[in-house]
Order: C-alpha cells, then sequence, then structure tokens
C-alpha cells in the first residue's frame, strides 16, 4: 500500500503533510520575494522544502548558497536538488559531499533537462552519471540521505510509453529512492490512475502530487506544454478573458487549487507538495483551506 492509496472521507484523521519548492534567486530583488515567501510558509511547519538546481556553476552556487542558508538561519528540512548534467561523477560528489557538510541531509535527484534546453537530444556527460537512477545510487553510496525522485501521471515527455516510464521509476526505487514528487497535473483522474499503475508495478514507495497553482495562465500552459503536461478545456475556459485583469484571475486561481487539492483530500490524498514560484500568497491560502495553522510561536515570530 503506498502512501496516498488510501481514500478515506475527509473526516479521517490523517494529518495532511505539505512541502514547498522554491527556485534560486537571480537578483536582489528576486532574493527579496524569495526570503518574503520563505518567512510568510514556514509557520506552517512543512515537512521540507526543496530548491531547484540547473547546470553549470552559477546556478549551482545558487542553490547551494540558498540551501545553506536555510540551514543556518530556519528551523526548516531544506532538500536539495541535483541533477546529472554537465558535470563528472566526482564534480556531483563533491556537490552531495558539500551539502552534508552543510547539514542537508535530503536530496532531489533528477537527471535533468539536455544541456541545450527542453526538446533537444540528452547526452549523458563523459565520465558522468547517465541516468537519474545512477544519481540516487550515487548519493546513497556518499551518505546517509533521504533521496526524492521525480514521477510523471502523463509520462516524461521523452518516455515512448507510460510503461517505460514506470520502468525508469521502478529502477529509481531499486537504487535507494525514497519517495516520489510527481509533476503537476490539473486531472486528478490522470493522477489516480497512474497510482493504479504504479502499485500494479510493485512499486511502494510514496508518491507525493506535485501541484502547481495557477499564477498567470499564460505561464502555466507553456510550462505544461514544454513538460508533457495535459491542460484541461475547463481550466482555460476558467481563465478566459482575464489577461489583463490581475485582481479577478487571483481570485479564479484560488478557486481552481483549492477545488483540486480538496478533491484530492476528499479521496485520501494527506501529502502535497506545492510548486510555489517563490509566491507564498496563493499558496498560503490553499494550506490555510487545507486545514493548516501556523503555531501562536511561529505566528508571532513571522509578524515581527
Amino acid at each position: 500500500m503506498y502512501a496516498t492509496s488510501f481514500r478515506p472521507s475527509r473526516e479521517s484523521c490523517r494529518p495532511i503533510r505539505v512541502s514547498f519548492e522554491f527556485f534560486p534567486p537571480k537578483t536582489p530583488e528576486m532574493e527579496t520575494t524569495l526570503w518574503s515567501s520563505i518567512e510568510r510558509l514556514a509557520p506552517l511547519s512543512p515537512s521540507f522544502v526543496s530548491v531547484t538546481y540547473g547546470a553549470g556553476g552559477s546556478t549551482r552556487e545558487r542553490t547551494h548558497n540558498t540551501v545553506s542558508r536555510l540551514v543556518r538561519e530556519t528551523d526548516l528540512k531544506p532538500a536539495a536538488h541535483l541533477t546529472c548534467v554537465a558535470a563528472t561523477k566526482g564534480e556531483v560528489d563533491e556537490v552531495v559531499r558539500a551539502y552534508h557538510e552543510a547539514g542537508v541531509r535530503h536530496i532531489v535527484a533528477l537527471r535533468g533537462d539536455p544541456a541545450d534546453g527542453v526538446g533537444t537530444a540528452y547526452a549523458a556527460h563523459p565520465g558522468g552519471y547517465e541516468r537519474s537512477c545512477d544519481l540516487v545510487a550515487g548519493i546513497k553510496r556518499i551518505g546517509d540521505f533521504e533521496v526524492s525522485v521525480s514521477a510523471y501521471p502523463e509520462r516524461h515527455p521523452e518516455a515512448g510509453s507510460l510503461d517505460q516510464d514506470l520502468d525508469a521509476l521502478k529502477a529509481k526505487v531499486d537504487c535507494g529512492a525514497d519517495r516520489a514528487i510527481t509533476q503537476f497535473f490539473f486531472d486528478n483522474d490522470l493522477f489516480f490512475r497512474y497510482l493504479d499503475r504504479v502499485q500494479a508495478r510493485g512499486i511502494d514507495i510514496p508518491i507525493i502530487p506535485g501541484i502547481l497553482p495557477v499564477q498567470n495562465f499564460k505561464q502555466a500552459a507553456n510550462f505544461a506544454r514544454r513538460t508533457g503536461a495535459s491542460v484541461p478545456d475547463w481550466l482555460a475556459a476558467r481563465f478566459e478573458g482575464l489577461d489583463d485583469d490581475v485582481a479577478t484571475r487571483k481570485l479564479v486561481a484560488a478557486a481552481v487549487a483549492a477545488e483540486q487539492v480538496l478533491d484530492l483530500v476528499d479521496r485520501g490524498v494527506t501529502d502535497f507538495h506545492f510548486y510555489t514560484m517563490n509566491r507564498a500568497d496563493l499558496v498560503y491560502a490553499i494550506c490555510h483551506l487545507l486545514g493548516l495553522r501556523a503555531a501562536p510561536a511561529a505566528a508571532e515570530k513571522a509578524a515581527a
């Protein structure tokens, strides 16, 4: 039985757990926005917060700096993203050891996008980790890390079929993955059909749904096209005519996200991973609807 396979009513006493994903800032203004969002969401006591990662020295350094600051200045449990792209095994292992020295014990292990961008052919770096399952095994060999991996309810864009994609997930589990976080989706039935296939394959790690609150529909739709996620017609209709109406768009976005997560709760889901886009208000509102409340001491600290 996998963690999100139970489907009791909302009256179930099982607690709701959330985690948040952020990306490292590129500018001082973006850094201010990021840390304001972290301070807003931290009192909700997330299970962990993840920080994304890209190929290349500057992005890698920004990720490490953000994760290190989370360790130093907060009580949050950071999970550092790590990919196989554009680095040798030795270089990746060095990053893993640096995270361990910084006090990080959770890594999100990903193959990563092709070095030449989404849509181009992926080629492993000479001397690097070839696949995400190899990266998982390498991380586990180095230290006592908890390792999360990705999962794709509508299959990875490069997979020939969902069965092939499930083979890749099974390989990551066999190499030591502790949980999987899904690509975002907007049709909950897709998620539950995926869970049924995961269970049938004998994969028993928790599969956590990734939730993307739609801050901007056009951007979300473009992102979905790049990642292979479908955008239902009903979702497009909800945002139709609101391109220049920011206030109404925010209200609709909150309603759409609330409908999705509350339906998942009604169907037994208790764990959620939110792609925050470094924005707190909509995510905070959804968490409030899920029944999460800041502890009094944490709320007072955040307001101070």
